[in-house]
């Protein structure tokens, strides 16, 4: 997902979809144990989205106690 996508996003948004990744993220290492994952370059990205999420809630709850 782009990162301008995801900072137009409301928060309850981004939790909706910080959810998803995370079960998405769950799925994949699933797939890695069981031997039936093609491409582990997605547990990679998909770590990498739900951290950018995860920042960008953090600074709308800070844009948010600032004013």
């Amino acid at each position: 997902m782009e990162l301008k996508k995801m900072r137009e996003m409301s928060e309850a948004e981004l939790n909706a979809e910080l959810i998803k990744m995370k079960k998405d993220l769950f799925n994949l290492r699933f797939q890695h144990v069981t031997g039936q994952l093609e491409n582990p370059i997605k547990m990679r990205e998909t770590k990498r989205d739900i951290a950018r999420v995860k920042t960008i809630i953090r600074e709308k709850e800070l844009a948010r106690a600032q004013g």
